[in-house]
Formats: structure tokens, C-alpha cells, sequence
């Protein structure tokens, strides 16, 4: 399909498939969602890409999401679907507050609606990494789950957001230093959540699945984490690259250095489309070792310098 338009403020490409190489799943269960800010939306729809016009729109906002649909769970491809074609009835949002309200209402739905069609015991589940760009202002970050967030800027890629993981919990509860909780959230492959939208979260009590999503919020992390907190605003640079991905790019141990290799293959590129591009070869041509079999999910978002915020050479 043609690019959405994303006018003068953003550049934005995104793509969805099975797999790398030979490394391919039966099903595709990851999507994502881009809203531009003329109101149309593209996501997959069965697998497929589809476009749909958002009534009621206000010009000028924009929304962009991954999502992850939990494949040791019935119904993950369904549930990541619910939730990209869920956003589109979510108003466009101009706080955290209100974000995270609307949100939160989705996700208890949803519960709701699959509680009645999902005939077994496992609840279906997705991650959520959503960024809200309002006309004006800073972006609006909702992330629940273990896809990420990156910023790649200054040849450095660095994460903005925080897995939502076993280890995790165990750092909040004090036991677990910074240097630890890194290596194995990030250095690893652990491929076990704490937390989807929709599953509900096991923050509350590890030994119980409850319904409701717990924010990570920056007063109950450790304040090497606090910054990273899950629903926050975050200025965006014209200049640097955000990623949105699912954890399909980084299922392999020794993740962190392959992340590290992002930078200098995305400096290159002059487009988000090429971006995406390259990241996509990459894992197919020379893909970090260990590499587990996973859907792939990449989301690349570019701020465009606007006439007002043009600074001047050495400024």
C-alpha cells in the first residue's frame, strides 16, 4: 500500500510478517496501528494489511502502536487484532490521564468480550507499545508487555521503555541490583511476561493472574528504572529514529549487542520506509546468533524538523 500521510512533523513505516529466513511461525500474531493525521488508519486485518477511514477524527493528531498477541495463548492473533481495531474508537487524547482511562476501559472490555468467546481456560493476551501524537506537545507513551521502544540517536540505541517480565517484579521487590536486572532482561532470552492487555498482570500477586493492568509508575521502581515508567510523556528529536518493535528482533541471547548494531544500520537510510527496510534484511541476511523463531514487528517513527524548531549551524 501507499504510505499514510503523516505530513510535515513525521515520517512513518511500518511492517509485519511470520518470521526471518526459515525461522517462521504457522500464524502471524503480532500487528500494529498507525493513525495519521487525517484520520486514516492502517493495521492487519487476518493477517493482511488493511486501511480504514476514523470518523470524527481531529486533523492533525496521530497514533502509532505495535502489539504482540501471546502465541502460547489461544486467540493471540485475535487478541492483537481486537486491540489495533479497538484503538480506533479510543478519542484522540491529549494527557497521559486521559490516555491511560480510555485504555484501561479497552482492556477491561476486551476481557469481557473474550471471557464469553475464548472457550478455555487460558485468557488470550497482546503487548501494547503506544505512542499518541497530538498536534502539539510532547508524544504520550502507553506500554504494557515486552515490546519495546527504542530511540536511535547519536549513534546510540537506547531503550525508553520497560519488560514487562518476571525479573522485573523481582527488581521492584529490591531484589535484584541494575547490573543483574540488564543482563537479564536485555543480555537474555527469557521468553516469560508478567503482564498483557487483556491476560491482566501478576505484578499484584505472582501466584494469582488478576484482571486489572498495574502501571509501572516511577514511585514504586528502583530509580534506575523510574525514569522508564509506563505512561509518561516523552519529547521527541527531530534527528533521531523511534522504534517500535515486538521482541521477534531480539529473541536470542546476547540481544543487547545485537541492538547495538541498529544504529549504524539505520544511519544510512533517509526515509522511516527504509528504515524498516533495513531491519528487515538484516534479520534475514544476518541475523544475530541464537536467533529464536518469532513473528517480526518494526515500527519506525522520524520527528522532521518544522521551520519553527530549525536551529541554526553550531547552535
Amino acid at each position: 500500500m501507499d504510505p499514510l500521510d503523516f505530513g510535515p512533523r513525521f515520517d512513518v513505516a511500518a511492517r509485519s510478517s511470520d518470521g526471518a529466513g526459515e525461522l517462521r511461525r504457522p500464524e502471524n500474531q503480532d500487528n500494529y496501528l498507525m493513525i495519521d493525521p487525517h484520520g486514516t488508519a492502517a493495521f492487519l486485518a487476518d493477517q493482511r494489511p488493511r486501511r480504514q477511514r476514523v470518523a470524527g477524527w481531529t486533523e492533525g493528531h496521530a497514533r502509532v502502536a505495535v502489539l504482540d498477541g501471546m502465541g502460547g495463548h489461544v486467540h493471540g492473533r485475535e487478541a492483537a487484532e481486537a486491540v489495533a481495531t479497538g484503538l480506533l474508537a479510543v478519542p484522540p487524547c491529549t494527557t497521559v490521564t486521559e490516555l491511560s482511562r480510555h485504555l484501561d476501559a479497552l482492556h477491561t472490555r476486551l476481557q469481557h468480550h473474550f471471557a464469553r468467546v475464548a472457550h478455555s481456560p487460558l485468557r488470550p493476551g497482546t503487548t501494547l507499545t503506544l505512542l499518541e501524537l497530538p498536534p502539539h506537545g510532547p508524544a504520550l507513551l502507553y506500554h504494557v508487555g515486552d515490546s519495546r521502544l527504542y530511540e536511535i540517536a547519536g549513534g546510540h540505541a537506547s531503550v525508553l521503555t520497560i519488560d514487562h517480565v518476571p525479573a522485573t517484579a523481582v527488581a521492584m521487590a529490591g531484589l535484584l541490583d541494575e547490573r543483574t536486572w540488564w543482563q537479564q532482561v536485555h543480555g537474555e532470552h527469557r521468553p516469560v511476561i508478567a503482564q498483557a492487555f487483556i491476560l491482566g498482570n501478576s505484578f499484584d500477586n505472582p501466584a494469582v493472574l488478576a484482571d486489572p493492568l498495574h502501571e509501572l509508575a516511577a514511585r514504586e521502581l528502583p530509580p534506575w528504572l523510574a525514569p522508564l515508567h509506563d505512561r509518561r510523556a516523552i519529547a521527541l528529536r527531530p534527528g533521531a529514529a523511534y522504534v517500535l518493535a515486538t521482541d521477534g528482533f531480539w529473541s536470542c541471547a546476547g540481544a543487547n549487542h545485537w541492538v547495538a548494531r541498529w544504529p549504524a544500520l539505520l544511519q544510512p537510510c533517509a526515509s522511516a520506509a527504509a528504515m524498516v527496510d533495513a531491519l528487515f534484511h538484516e534479520m534475514e541476511t544476518d541475523p544475530p546468533s541464537g536467533l529464536y523463531a518469532d513473528n517480526l514487528t518494526a515500527l519506525v517513527l522520524r520527528p522532521l524538523a518544522t521551520p519553527d524548531e530549525t536551529v541554526l549551524p553550531g547552535h
